[in-house]
């Protein structure tokens, strides 16, 4: 597969079991995650992903919950009130 034809990874957050947490992070990984950020304590995590491997990342053992990053944009404070 070429460069140019490869789907572009999206930013992912993801909630997991927090007793397991670094052996979830293990087989998030070989799923094919980049781990961008990690929240132990809080069970939660946040990398990039191609969209094709969101499901082998909802299928691993111990993921609670898949959600892709959103982009808010406000507007300058100084805009009129819409």
């Amino acid at each position: 597969m070429s460069e140019a034809s490869r789907p572009a990874p999206v930013g992912v957050i993801l909630a997991v079991d927090p007793d397991r947490f670094a052996e979830v992070v293990e087989a998030l990984r070989r799923a094919g995650l980049t781990v961008t950020g990690e929240q132990p304590i809080l069970g939660t995590l946040h990398g990039t992903v191609t969209e094709d491997r969101i499901p082998a990342l909802e299928a691993v053992d111990g993921v609670e919950s898949v959600d892709r990053e959103r982009t808010i944009q406000l507007p300058p404070p100084d805009s009129p009130i819409q």
